[in-house]
């Protein structure tokens, strides 16, 4: 099994609080929940330059978040990035 396989099946039996099961992602603008606190940010090269990469970690469920906030991608946005 390649790395991203055992990634996506790892993710897949996290169990997610409503709050962030309701989270749309990979669309830019989706709003988060109140129980996401900021733990910090990053910059990333892209194509067309530096986007801010925001993480985030659940209070309720633990589940740790990114959101890229990348204004030239309309499917940048939330990504669940593990516990």
């Amino acid at each position: 099994m390649t790395k991203d396989l055992a990634r996506q099946s790892e993710l897949k039996k996290m169990e997610l609080c409503d709050g962030c099961a309701g989270i749309q992602r990979n669309w830019r603008r989706a709003p988060g929940h109140p129980e996401l606190v900021q733990r910090g940010n990053r910059k990333e090269e892209r194509e067309h330059g530096l986007v801010t990469v925001t993480r985030y970690v659940c209070d309720h469920c633990g589940t740790a978040w990114e959101y890229e906030n990348d204004k030239t991608n309309l499917h940048a946005g939330w990504s669940v990035v593990g516990r």
